[in-house]
This record gives structure tokens, C-alpha cells and sequence, in this order.
């Protein structure tokens, strides 16, 4: 049975800051148990990639120009897949931000992966673009949340994962997104590393 504190922000809408980020922290068998319910998104920042930003001259398909996974992130993305496989957990889609270090964390993690752009990094977007991005992730929330016994593995961003449910995230980490009656997304659970 999940405990109380994975829905400790249910009727929290997006709108607002948690400020009680250990009251949601939650240990990795009972995000299992979340996962297994489904109707879940489970939000990952990618692995670890130190440095801050992109170098000026980065292109998007061209992992050379970017800020990249280092050899801890991609032994915590290989953790992350370990984990699912271990606990018989398997997506429904895994969905990636086009930036190399997160669809290298979902292929390291998951195998195959699909790109999605809304997923992206913000920068180099105009706030119309990252606006509608943002519509587009809630409305694919919303559809994913209406699946019981099924969810969706995203690799994305800190800014992203913050426009959507105003909080940081560390490298790694996974947040368990759930829309809630009104379409807000919600967070019903976090944990820093499943491994």
C-alpha cells in the first residue's frame, strides 16, 4: 500500500512552489509501486553532465558541440535502466529531449527512445516556443494520466521539469508526474537515484 506521502501534493496544483520537498521524497519500492499503477509519467533530468550550459556554437544532432554525459552519467543511466528491468518495469514510450545528453540517458537507461522537441531545453527558444511546448507537455500529461497500468518514462531538463512543476531537479533524478482533475501536473512522488 503507497503511503500517504506520495499524495502529500495531490491537490497541489502546478502553480504552486513545494517547499517540502521531503515530504514527497519517497523510496524507490514505493515508486514502483506507483509505476505499476500507472497513469504516471516518470520525468527524469538526464545523468549526470557537469559544466553548466551549452558551449555557444552548440547544434542540436551534433553531440560533439554539446555538453555531454561523463562516464559517472552514463554508469547512472545504465543504473536507472538496471533498476526498471529488475522490478519487471517496463514504459509504455520513452520520450526524449533532443539535446545528446538526455537521449543518450534514455538510451542507456530504456534502449530505444523517440525525440520529442517539446521536451527540450528552453534556450534558443523563443517564449512562444517554450510556451507552447509547455501546453503540449501538459495535454500529453493529461493522456497519459488517464492510462491505468501503464506510464510514460520523459528525459528532459531542469528548466524544463521546472517550468512544468516548479521545482530543481539534480542530475538523475525522477519526478512522478500525475495530472490532476483540472489538467494541472501534479507531483505525487520524487527520488534523487533509484539505484
Amino acid at each position: 500500500m503507497l503511503s500517504r506521502r506520495h499524495f502529500f501534493n495531490a491537490s497541489l496544483g502546478a502553480s504552486v512552489a513545494f517547499a517540502g520537498w521531503p515530504s514527497w521524497a519517497a523510496p524507490s519500492e514505493d515508486i514502483a509501486a506507483l509505476l505499476r499503477t500507472g497513469g504516471v509519467v516518470a520525468a527524469f533530468r538526464h545523468a549526470l553532465a557537469p559544466g553548466t550550459f551549452d558551449p555557444p556554437e552548440f547544434r542540436l544532432g551534433v553531440c560533439s558541440t554539446q555538453r555531454n554525459l561523463s562516464d559517472e552519467g552514463r554508469e547512472q543511466a545504465r543504473r536507472t535502466g538496471e533498476w526498471f528491468k529488475a522490478r519487471q518495469l517496463q514504459p509504455s514510450r520513452v520520450l526524449s529531449s533532443p539535446w545528446c545528453r538526455c537521449v543518450d540517458t534514455a538510451t542507456l537507461a530504456f534502449g530505444a527512445t523517440e525525440v520529442w522537441p517539446a521536451l527540450g531545453s528552453p534556450v534558443g527558444n523563443s517564449e512562444t516556443t517554450g510556451a507552447a511546448h509547455l501546453r503540449e507537455l501538459r495535454r500529453s500529461l493529461v493522456t497519459a494520466s488517464a492510462q491505468p497500468g501503464r506510464f510514460q518514462v520523459w528525459v528532459t531538463h531542469m528548466f524544463v521539469l521546472s517550468e512544468l512543476v516548479q521545482v530543481d531537479s539534480s542530475s538523475g533524478q525522477v519526478l512522478i508526474l500525475r495530472a490532476d482533475a483540472r489538467g494541472n501536473p501534479q507531483v505525487l512522488a520524487s527520488a534523487t537515484s533509484l539505484a
